[in-house]
């Protein structure tokens, strides 16, 4: 499958609410990455909403492709679900801070003359 074969967008695809500074600056996608999906975003978003019709054979297979994103083949297939991925879903974080607490063993409790109500009230983190 070949990128020729999909008509270019009406207009360049831009992203401003979730890439405000651009699809290159974002730091998510490759020069190239960003080039195709601003040539052809247009386009696959038009043809995963319905409002266009698929005209070549890959634009029928990426409509086909969409049901099962799995089994995207060409490097715009790749683009576009990493774009939906990114956009649709959301980003998981991590944080350096642990949401668990250190509970200090009843071992510790009885050398450091703190009583056993008191630990349970003390939180000391890792």
């Amino acid at each position: 499958m070949c990128e020729e074969s999909f008509r270019f967008g009406r207009k360049c695809f831009i992203d401003n609410i979730n890439f405000p500074r651009g699809f290159r600056k974002s730091g998510d996608f490759t020069l190239a990455e960003s080039e195709l999906l601003s040539l052809y975003g247009d386009t696959l978003l038009s043809l995963e909403s319905g409002e266009l019709e698929p005209f070549t054979s890959e634009e029928r297979h990426f409509v086909e492709i969409l049901r099962q994103p799995h089994k995207a083949s060409s490097r715009l297939e790749q683009v576009w679900f990493k774009y939906v991925k990114l956009t649709r879903e959301p980003r998981k974080f991590h944080s350096l801070n642990s949401c668990h607490s250190y509970k200090l063993p009843v071992d510790t409790l009885k050398q450091s003359n703190i009583k056993h109500d008191e630990a349970n009230l003390t939180d000391a983190s890792i």
